[in-house]
């Protein structure tokens, strides 16, 4: 493959790179690394890539593969002093489709870690269950049930985060959670 035809389909594939890792890292600047290394990773590797296959599901193997490699030799999850300080002076906005659009993410964070990769990929970046299960490496009848499980918690989760006293509701927020819940069971 050429080297002008290998970047373009680089360029294309950066943002959903950028919003996987972003989904395994929570954190923009590690996400960021790991794109980067990813896509360093890809290029020096670029003549066993199989032209004629899927380019995206290969780039999004090898993120992952760079995650899990990462995730094993730092076994401490640590996070940079500058995620602290700037969580502990961050002011919520008070807007109610914010607040429901926290607890969604509230929700998707509580999730297992291969419940929301599988949201990820299916649901948010739209790929096949094909192209989910060559990147996870299982069956896609694993993958199916895997989403189906994660989509029955992620309800239970919003509806329990409902039931609190106290809790407001807002009607753009409620309209907002059955469109998201319809999209990620029509994918």
């Amino acid at each position: 493959m050429a080297a002008d035809e290998f970047t373009s389909l680089f360029r294309t594939c950066i943002p959903h790179l950028r919003a996987y890792a972003r989904s395994l890292v929570h954190n923009a600047d590690g996400a960021d690394d790991l794109v980067q290394d990813t896509l360093l990773r890809a290029w020096a590797s670029r003549a066993q890539f199989a032209e004629g296959t899927n380019f995206r599901a290969w780039m999004f193997t090898i993120l992952r593969n760079r995650f899990l490699d990462q995730r094993r030799r730092d076994r401490l999850g640590s996070c940079s002093i500058d995620d602290i300080i700037d969580a502990s002076i961050v002011s919520r906005p008070a807007q109610d489709s914010v607040l429901y659009f926290d607890d969604m993410a509230r929700a998707f964070w509580k999730l297992s870690p291969p419940h929301r990769e599988i949201l990820m990929l299916v649901g948010a970046m739209g790929l096949g269950y094909d192209e989910a299960a060559k990147i996870i490496g299982c069956a896609v009848g694993t993958v199916r049930s895997r989403l189906s499980r994660a989509r029955a918690e992620l309800q239970t989760t919003l509806e329990k985060g409902r039931a609190h006293p106290g809790r407001r509701a807002a009607a753009t927020g409620e309209r907002g959670a059955a469109e998201f819940l319809r999209v990620l069971s029509a994918a």
